[in-house]
């Protein structure tokens, strides 16, 4: 005798429900599920369905069992807990005390295949790669090129311009301008970025160094920006870009501080300052200096992968890029916001 089979209800969903749940299915397992008990909607044989499907009719039987009883969603598969990691919870915080500090391992520094190698061999630990790179993840760690850092900074100086920038910024009266120059370069230094194994990379390089120069000052207060470029930086230049600057901002406050570097020609005595009262930053400290991250934007945003076959089409890309720079507006109160380098 045939073993008794139930059959889909069809009163628990239409056959246009049942197209639509498919088509938004969140996997493919469910996508088969439903489409599977759409077939048997239509009058398909029973064991058609299941050999249409390649799975087994005890298989195709759970599925219109958890369909009669739920519905569209007792097709929708569950998730599922997987195997449990191969490391016992309690050894992670040693794992990511040990990335923090490669030191007390007599290291420089960690790649995951060396230190993979460490946990297995010296404490013992039988974890697989994958399972120590998901970990790591996990932990927030990511793989980054660090940034340099000079060691010659003097970190009395470094509080004491920060305690008096404090000051500045809680007295009412000032405006807090930061000022700086950057390169503009025409076939700038290729970013990485996700390419797939057995692929190379290319990005076109054509050899010639066309530059330019922007110098530039932010209100992090206002978001307010006024952005020149230029064909070089000296003492000259950095003149005319003060004069441009009296020339057209709009000045709110009492005092217009300037902070700007200890570049040769920021210290020319001739200079002529209007409304500005320089203030410099202590040596080796460009971080303090928050007009060096729109730089970085600036730079990621319109010249990845860009090269220049010529100035004039430099100079073009640069002038877009400067107006949408000045065009930001608020957002450049977060992008060089001061509260994240004091």
């Amino acid at each position: 005798m045939p073993p008794t089979r139930t059959l889909p209800n069809p009163e628990n969903a239409t056959l246009e429900e049942l197209e639509k749940a498919a088509n938004c299915a969140p996997t493919q397992r469910s996508f088969v599920r439903m489409m599977a008990i759409k077939t048997l909607l239509m009058g398909v044989d029973f064991d058609t369905v299941a050999k249409l499907h390649a799975r087994t009719p005890r298989t195709l039987q759970r599925w219109i069992s958890a369909f009669n009883r739920e519905g569209i969603d007792g097709l929708i598969e569950k998730p599922r807990s997987g195997r449990p990691r191969a490391i016992a919870e309690e050894r992670v915080p040693e794992i990511v005390d040990l990335v923090a500090h490669p030191a007390k391992a007599q290291e420089t520094h960690w790649t995951a295949r060396k230190l993979h190698g460490y946990l297995r061999r010296e404490l013992g630990m039988a974890l697989g790669y994958s399972t120590l790179t998901r970990l790591l993840r996990e932990q927030r760690f990511r793989l980054k090129v660090p940034q340099p850092w000079p060691d010659r900074q003097d970190p009395e100086l470094r509080k004491a311009f920060c305690d008096r920038l404090i000051e500045l910024v809680e007295d009412e009266r000032v405006d807090l301008w930061f000022c700086d120059e950057t390169g503009i370069e025409g076939d700038p230094r290729p970013r990485r970025r996700w390419i797939k194994i057995g692929q190379r990379g290319r990005v076109t390089k054509n050899g010639d160094h066309i530059r330019m120069n922007v110098c530039g000052v932010v209100n992090p207060r206002t978001g307010r920006a006024f952005l020149c470029e230029f064909s070089h930086s000296d003492g000259d230049v950095f003149q005319a870009f003060l004069d441009e600057a009296n020339r057209c901002l709009d000045f709110q406050r009492e005092r217009q501080v300037l902070v700007l570097d200890n570049a040769s020609w920021h210290h020319r005595k001739n200079l002529r300052w209007g409304r500005f009262e320089p203030l410099y930053l202590p040596p080796y400290s460009p971080d303090l200096n928050p007009i060096e991250r729109l730089w970085l934007l600036i730079k990621r945003e319109w010249f990845t992968d860009f090269v220049a076959k010529n100035r004039e089409e430099l100079i073009e890309r640069l002038d877009k890029a400067l107006l949408w720079a000045i065009g930001r507006g608020a957002a450049n109160t977060k992008t060089c916001s001061i509260k994240t380098r004091l």
